[in-house]
């Protein structure tokens, strides 16, 4: 499920499009931003598909093996251990995951993905992860499920073929990968023997983050003249257009938000914009702006601008 950190990264960077756009068309740019944070599931379900595509590619190099001129003992008596993987099998029957998958048309059919598959499972049949779990004489649903969450979180999701497939899909997706592989992990580690196992929604059930997402872009824009011009006055030793231009609209988020959430916490805010200011502008830009936050704070708690409600909340 999405975090509010990715959430505030999405609203970023739709922002940053935008200002950059001639067009300033807002109900298009939120259109774009929605859709963008949608697709973050697909990303989801596309990697949540690997381990049985993995595992049809370890099936066929069992057939191949077996068809040889001279096979070994080892050709026609392989271990099964990584094919008959039961949380593995679960994904493959899982009815809730095939649906999804036909209704968001994601899946790994093509020669280009089957190719990536191919190379992949070289790859992990000749990792540490496969051997060690192929070789332990361990068995039992626990033991398959720390195989797959293993194989998953050390081989798939550092697997640069996969990256490179995903930048080709969305310029956004290197962004989200990391979020969508923790999705993934959790999903695997929740799945159990007996009963039943759920795929995660992208979404909390009757959660307002849909809401913060759209609020927090309209209301960056509403407020743009307004906060450009604290900023402005804030940073009189700076023209306000040498400023990064990253750093200014993270810096016109984070005052808006203070303004327009009356149940964030300062603190929570202030700190969630000098955090992803490290990720995504330059290395100096985090104690630039947690200058000007602070400064920002105090001028417009003094004109009673930051209202928040419910206890600690001042903070």
């Amino acid at each position: 499920m999405l975090n509010r950190r990715h959430l505030r990264i999405k609203v970023l960077q739709a922002l940053y499009a935008y200002f950059q756009s001639n067009e300033e068309n807002l109900l298009k740019s939120e259109k774009e931003m929605m859709n963008a944070i949608e697709r973050i599931y697909d990303l989801y379900i596309f990697l949540l598909l690997t381990l049985p595509e993995l595992k049809q590619k370890a099936l066929h190099r069992i057939e191949e093996n077996k068809k040889k001129l001279l096979p070994t003992e080892a050709d026609l008596n392989p271990n099964m251990k990584f094919v008959e993987n039961e949380l593995i099998k679960k994904i493959e029957d899982h009815a809730q995951l095939r649906k999804i998958s036909e209704e968001r048309s994601v899946n790994w059919l093509g020669a280009e993905e089957q190719e990536i598959f191919r190379k992949m499972f070289l790859q992990v049949r000749d990792s540490e992860t496969y051997f060690e779990f192929m070789n332990n004489d361990a068995d039992g649903f626990e033991e398959d499920k720390a195989f797959a969450v293993a194989l998953f979180k050390i081989e798939v999701a550092n697997y640069e073929g996969l990256y490179h497939y995903f930048e080709e899909k969305s310029i956004h997706w290197l962004d989200d990968i990391d979020l969508a592989c923790s999705m993934v992990i959790k999903t695997l580690k929740t799945f159990q023997r007996d009963g039943a196992n759920y795929i995660l929604p992208l979404y909390k059930e009757d959660d307002d983050e849909q809401d913060f997402v759209r609020n927090l872009f309209r209301q960056t824009i509403q407020l743009d003249k307004e906060n450009e011009g604290l900023i402005d006055e804030l940073t009189k030793n700076w023209e306000i257009e040498r400023i990064a231009k990253m750093d200014v609209i993270l810096m016109k988020m984070a005052i808006t938000e203070l303004q327009t959430f009356n149940n964030i916490p300062k603190k929570v805010t202030l700190n969630e914009y000098i955090e992803i200011s490290k990720f995504y502008s330059t290395p100096k830009s985090n104690t630039f702006i947690n200058g000007v936050l602070d400064n920002a704070v105090l001028r417009l708690e003094k004109e009673n601008k930051i209202q928040k409600v419910g206890r600690g909340l001042m903070n």
